[in-house]
């Protein structure tokens, strides 16, 4: 008898992982010091530099006022702290949620903003609790780098009006393109020169992280570093000055201005559950259905994101997605009390998180009051920043997100898979992008099931040892009901032109991993139909679950479960029934040696055969013997 100190120990230790599982602060905080510290210190304060410029430019995009960008970017922060699995990822605004978010609120106000980010972490949390994080497997790479190119390219024509400083309204990427093409010889020339030079200037600051400097000029390369990973703020801050002297001395700025931001941290209030448009009132059923299937495709989306970038900086080991839903619910969640966008990970700032050296997910406290410190006391200065610099920094954001790189090694691993990349590319851009993602996904579940419906077959006629053939049918995937009258034409042609209509026929079940009911029933009717012409039809070598699928649905079918019964299970079968020899050996494809399949299961059920004549014999799995079925017959 176990004492109670050692339950009392297991018990603590299933708690121990609980918490750590659950609350991974618990793990890393009894571990942390001062040199963690400052390294958290160094890399929160270097994305928050990052954010604050990128969330005033993914507000824009979104089509929001340029705080609630920042009103997106600080309680992600603190509650990956305590939650987050991974400490390199930043949550908040991110272009692909953005551009989401625009789509919902054309022509509406941002109170749907805010439901959709309330929606989109009730969605996740309802997920998390149910472990459906298994629904982003049904998202495969081919659809997930077709979406995120489609969704890159949308973005980057949709900043083209803000960097040439055209004024116009559209709606869908065909629209804004046929528009900015239309209006170009509108374009304002101050706006589209800060715009170009800051696209020129960023690409090139991009860059200078990657100079191979020698060794010795170490204190250099950490500055070119620091000026890299800061290029966004650095950007908005000499364009703001710019445009600020400009307005001062020149009676006006020649720039499209980002306008009045409003001051002060955001009020604590429930996410909007009903809201005005003109003078009608909207309630919660008529948001619910004006958003539509973005209730849920916008929180999958979100979590595709947060667990590709906790994956791409897991080093090998294992993702819990689970865990990741529950934080991002909790994110968007709470964000929407402050009037926040739907948030995920950050890819491009969880880079920078990276980069900086950050230690723990203590980092993200720093980004988030460096937010709050700019909500606080910076906002009035946010009035100079230049459209045009912000439609940069979006623009230099998004367009590595455009991943043409794959099709190459797509093209030389499996051509297929460039269909679902360039059906999703096309229908995002020209239909949408909730369709565009929805059709992506659907095709590539029809690629998915096509070897089902079509299985690869083989025929061979093949040699027995007492020196009678038998033609030898190979199935390449498992027996399941798409392809199961597939099958059956396929034998019964077979059984014609090569077997002649008088050989045995041996179905190599070795490579089949699986069968269903109405598979079973199909090869029931199938060996019905050869035995009425003297070609009796056995299964050679099936695992256990495909067995018992045949078993249990009654199938007259007779099994053999190892190569060396194959002979004499054949002549009982055929009794009297002459079978041709074959004269020229040297053409004819031996019967398959499967040594791994010599040896039986002691425990594999016997097999019934429940249709047809008494007299056909059955081979028992267990010795390998025959037995009479005289009594055993199930009805079908």
């Amino acid at each position: 008898m176990s004492s109670p100190s050692k339950h009392r120990y297991s018990r603590q230790t299933w708690y121990q992982r609980l918490m750590h599982k659950r609350l991974p602060i618990t793990k890393w905080l009894p571990q942390y010091n001062s040199e963690k510290a400052l390294a958290d210190f160094i890399a929160g304060i270097t994305v928050g530099l990052t954010v604050i410029p990128q969330a005033l430019a993914y507000a824009a995009l979104a089509g929001l006022d340029p705080q609630y960008g920042l009103y997106s970017s600080f309680v992600g922060c603190f509650i990956y702290i305590i939650f987050g699995s991974c400490k390199e990822i930043t949550l908040g605004p991110t272009a692909l949620m953005a551009l989401m978010t625009y789509q919902q609120i054309q022509g509406r106000n941002f109170d749907y903003a805010i439901l959709l980010c309330f929606l989109t972490g009730v969605v996740q949390l309802i997920m998390g609790i149910l472990h459906l994080g298994v629904l982003i497997d049904f998202i495969s790479v081919p659809v997930t780098v077709g979406f995120t190119s489609a969704t890159s390219v949308i973005i980057a024509v949709s900043q083209l009006k803000g960097l040439l400083g055209l004024n116009f309204k559209s709606g869908g990427f065909v629209d804004t393109l046929k528009k900015v093409i239309i209006n170009i010889p509108n374009a304002r020339f101050a706006d589209s020169t800060l715009g170009v030079s800051c696209i020129v200037i960023l690409l090139m600051m991009r860059k200078m992280k990657d100079l191979n400097l020698p060794p010795t000029q170490k204190g250099l390369n950490k500055t070119l570093w620091l000026l890299s990973i800061s290029r966004n703020a650095i950007i908005v801050i000499l364009c703001s000055v710019i445009a600020f002297l400009c307005d001062k001395y020149n009676d006006g700025s020649p720039f499209k201005l980002t306008g009045t931001v409003r001051e002060g941290l955001p009020s604590w209030s429930a996410p909007p559950f009903s809201t005005e448009i003109g003078e009608r009132k909207v309630s919660f059923i008529e948001m619910c259905s004006d958003l539509g299937s973005s209730i849920v495709l916008v929180p999958i989306i979100g979590v595709l994101g947060n667990v590709a970038i906790a994956k791409a900086f897991a080093s090998g080991e294992s993702v819990d997605a689970t865990q990741e839903l529950l934080t991002l619910s909790l994110s968007n969640i709470l964000g929407s009390f402050v009037g926040a966008m739907p948030i995920t990970g950050s890819f491009s700032r969880s880079a920078v998180n990276h980069a900086s050296g950050v230690a723990t997910q203590f980092g993200s406290l720093y980004t988030g009051i460096l937010v709050l410190l700019a909500l606080s006391l910076l906002t009035p200065y946010f009035y100079f920043i230049p459209k045009a610099s912000l439609a940069a920094v979006v623009i230099c954001a998004v367009i590595f997100m455009i991943e043409y790189e794959v099709v190459k090694p797509m093209w030389r691993s499996r051509r297929a898979d460039l269909v679902p990349t360039f059906a999703t590319f096309a229908l995002c851009l020209i239909v949408g992008v909730e369709l565009g993602i929805l059709a992506g996904v659907a095709i590539n579940v029809i690629l998915l099931l096509y070897p089902s419906a079509r299985p690869q077959l083989d025929a061979e006629i093949a040699t027995s040892p007492s020196g009678f053939n038998y033609l030898l049918v190979t199935v390449g995937n498992s027996l399941y009901f798409p392809g199961v009258e597939y099958i059956r034409q396929y034998v019964e042609r077979a059984a014609k032109k090569k077997g002649g209509c008088s050989m045995p026929i041996v179905i190599d079940c070795r490579y089949v991993l699986g069968a269903d009911f109405t598979a079973a029933k199909g090869i029931c009717a199938l060996s019905s139909s050869l035995r009425a012409r003297g070609q009796p039809l056995v299964l050679l070598s099936p695992r256990k679950c495909v067995t018992s699928v045949f078993s249990g649905a009654g199938s007259n079918v007779v099994i053999v479960m190892a190569l060396n019964d194959l002979d004499s299970t054949l002549q009982d079968l055929t009794g009297q029934i002459p079978l041709p020899l074959i004269n020229n050996t040297s053409n004819v494809s031996p019967p398959p040696t499967y040594e791994s399949l010599k040896q039986i299961d002691e425990d594999f059920p016997e097999v019934v055969i429940a249709q047809g004549s008494n007299s056909i014999p059955l081979l028992n799995g267990k010795n390998g013997t025959l037995k009479s079925l005289r009594n055993e017959v199930n009805d079908t």
